[in-house]
């Protein structure tokens, strides 16, 4: 699915539902637009500051995901806040959710897009560590 619309789409749904939000898979999400373009952007974010590298921008896949969903909710409300604390993302799927049945988002899907990263590669150019298989 699309990083973006994943992300417009659970901000909407955090913030109209009770239920928590639980994201597996997050590392074949994919970021739309040139590579090269899309992998500076992302290190031009990661190195944003003189004396100190920061603001801390994740490298790791899961971490990228949330914080795009935090970009698209209303954190200086409490309503966005107790929104953001019922999203979980996940690298792969853990042990806790193998056998379950899971949900795919039919309008997120990426459709007609040519140029596209996933957030596997985009973490392996920003120097993650966490190691996921990548299919």
């Amino acid at each position: 699915m699309v990083l973006g619309r994943a992300s417009s789409y659970l901000a909407k749904e955090l913030l109209t539902k009770e239920d928590e939000i639980v994201v597996v898979n997050a590392e074949k999400a994919v970021v739309s637009g040139r590579k090269r373009y899309t992998i500076e952007r992302y290190k031009m974010e990661r190195d944003v500051g003189s004396v100190r590298k920061g603001p801390r921008f994740p490298k790791e896949a899961d971490r990228i995901f949330r914080r795009t969903v935090r970009g698209m909710l209303p954190m200086k409300d409490s309503k966005g806040i107790n929104a953001f604390k019922k999203l979980r993302v996940y690298i792969g799927v853990p042990k806790d959710f193998k056998g379950k049945e899971l949900e795919k988002l039919e309008e997120c899907q990426n459709k007609h897009v040519a140029n596209v990263i996933t957030l596997y590669d985009i973490c392996k150019e920003l120097g993650s560590k966490v190691i996921v298989d990548g299919n």
